[in-house]
């Protein structure tokens, strides 16, 4: 992406619905994994830094990011209080030798070609009893030209999800779909940008308010049914992952 693409990420992140929500999810999910006291975690993919001091709630976090733009924004927009360096799954991975009690990729997955290959490389940098948490967009039917736009290689469903990770010899220890309440507008957003042929509008743009807090009140209250139950459908899915014996 551009670096003004970049830049359109870092203003909005902190406040837009879809970033919050999932980052409330995500936090959730992560504070029920009981992590050692000042684990050591890694964020692959991550961007702008809008994840890190979510993350630093539960340990010391470390970063990676394949793009220099984005690198140099996220160390400005977190005023170099994180330890963030360039580099890409699977063959230039920075952070050499350090094991990690929890690996983190947010929507990263479908951006990276070798997706097998890169999991294998997540693997061989956890701690004994470490955890791997990947989000990623789910169903291929729902791919459109957001995904064109957003260099994604793929949508996953939950069986090639779960072929990639037992490929790289990760185990599953849950996996569900979530973004589950707003499931129809999404597929109903998607079709009519396919019958319309629309162009989608680059960067993230922060709906008015009202409607932004609306839709980060129903994606958000998502955590509240996750810990029971694994959801059926969804825009995105979720996995929590572990290396196999």
């Amino acid at each position: 992406m551009s670096p003004e693409a970049y830049l359109d990420i870092a203003s909005t992140e902190d406040h837009h619905w879809w970033f919050q929500g999932r980052r409330r999810i995500l936090g959730d999910v992560i504070r029920r994994l009981s992590l050692p006291t000042d684990a050591a975690i890694l964020e692959i993919g991550s961007g702008t830094g809008g994840n890190l001091d979510m993350l630093a709630a539960h340990g010391r976090v470390h970063a990676v990011e394949m793009d220099t733009d984005a690198c140099a924004i996220a160390h400005q927009k977190t005023g170099g209080r994180f330890d963030i360096r360039q580099g890409h799954c699977p063959d230039d991975m920075p952070f050499d030798g350090t094991r990690y009690d929890l690996v983190c990729l947010f929507d990263c997955l479908e951006h990276i070609g070798p997706d097998v290959a890169s999991l294998r490389c997540v693997r061989d940098r956890l701690a004994p009893g470490g955890a791997v948490l990947v989000s990623v967009p789910a169903n291929a039917w729902m791919w459109s030209q957001h995904d064109v736009m957003l260099h994604h290689h793929r949508r996953y469903s939950r069986q090639t999800l779960t072929k990639t990770v037992e490929s790289a010899g990760l185990a599953i220890e849950r996996l569900t779909y979530f973004n589950t309440a707003l499931f129809p507008l999404a597929v109903v957003a998607r079709m009519k940008d396919r019958l319309l042929h629309s162009s989608i509008a680059s960067g993230t743009p922060l709906p008015p308010s009202w409607l932004n807090t609306s839709l980060y009140r129903i994606f958000s209250a998502e955590r509240w049914v996750l810990p029971h139950v694994d959801l059926p459908f969804g825009v995105s899915l979720l996995a929590v992952l572990r290396a196999k014996p």
